[in-house]
């Protein structure tokens, strides 16, 4: 099979094509012939990851060193990246009883990675779902990331019908998924995000959409009930007058300065949340209802083929896209 690999760590470039081998599949796996897979955040920062410092990192810096270690600290461990897919079951194992040969799915795999190749095989108990219905791959391929982490992580706080909630960030995987989910419970929404991509924001059913690179959303003199905060781009000193009585500063990427604010907030009126997701099946068959219900959708910018993946890597990593990017495997 044709995969596309990155032996060093480093700039687009590092990315071409090879032939690998097709994985086999095991008693209770999937063997899935891939045609599409997005290109997202975590794509664009574990190609580069040896470049990443600890004060990069989005996540706590005690966890940076293990995921140098995990990702590889001179040369990649993984050379495949991807983690969302979508296509169509090949094979299954024998002890497979939940899809079965001809089936369309999509899934995200996290950092196993793995899914910019043309065959892919997963285990029938990881995020793995039949796909929507009436979508096509392309767009299936972007859904599971953005939708699993935005859906876990407003579970951590109580969103009802009426409830205002900024998502700043809101034009990312998971911040587009956020606004949609939370718009679908009945929440009045307000997306940030940079002028390029207010359009998309929009259709995606956001009632106010700021232009961060023009305003401030803390000095507008509004309050919300949630300001949900995908890179940590604000702070909570910061947000704090924007939060109503009894509201939550949600985030999805948090450093040990966030974690130590959740636990001095615990017992306050107005607290601070560090959310971590975990992906589930079950969860993934919620999104694909949700799709099929007209209640979340992804919009794609820009498809490319296999063989030009590094221009895909660059056209995202550059941000002049709008929406999604995707590549595309088994085109013939």
């Amino acid at each position: 099979m044709k995969a596309v690999v990155y032996t060093d760590y480093g700039p687009p470039d590092v990315l071409h094509v090879e032939e690998r081998d097709k994985p086999a599949t095991g008693r209770n796996e999937i063997l899935i012939r891939n045609y599409a897979a997005s290109v997202n955040y975590g794509d664009l920062t574990a190609r580069n990851f040896k470049s990443i410092t600890a004060s990069e990192f989005n996540m706590p810096g005690l966890l940076w060193y293990p995921a140098k270690l995990s990702f590889g600290l001179s040369k990649p461990r993984n050379p495949i990246l991807g983690s969302e897919f979508a296509g169509i079951v090949e094979e299954v194992g024998a002890d497979v009883k939940l899809f079965k040969p001809g089936d369309k799915v999509f899934g995200y795999r996290g950092q196993k990675m793995g899914t910019y190749a043309e065959y892919i095989c997963v285990s029938e108990n990881s995020s793995i779902a039949l796909m929507p219905s009436k979508i096509s791959f392309e767009v299936a391929c972007a859904i599971p990331y953005g939708a699993l982490m935005a859906m876990n992580h407003l579970k951590k706080v109580n969103i009802e019908h009426g409830s205002k909630v900024l998502v700043n960030g809101a034009s990312g995987a998971i911040g587009s998924a956020a606004v949609q989910l939370a718009k679908s419970y009945g929440a009045e929404i307000t997306g940030v995000c940079g002028s390029v991509r207010m359009e998309f924001v929009k259709a995606l059913g956001a009632d106010l959409v700021i232009d961060y690179t023009k305003e401030d959303f803390t000095k507008r003199g509004e309050t919300y009930d949630v300001i949900y905060d995908i890179l940590g781009r604000s702070s909570f000193s910061k947000c704090k007058n924007s939060l109503n009585p009894g509201g939550r500063y949600l985030l999805a990427s948090f450093k040990m300065k966030q974690l130590y604010e959740m636990l001095r907030t615990l017992n306050a009126n107005k607290k601070v949340i560090c959310a971590l997701a975990v992906d589930k099946s079950e969860d993934l068959g919620i999104i694909k209802n949700l799709v099929e219900e007209g209640k979340l959708k992804t919009i794609i910018d820009k498809i490319f083929p296999m063989e030009q993946a590094a221009e895909a890597h660059r056209y995202a990593e550059e941000g002049n896209n709008k929406s999604n990017v995707v590549i595309e495997f088994n085109r013939t």
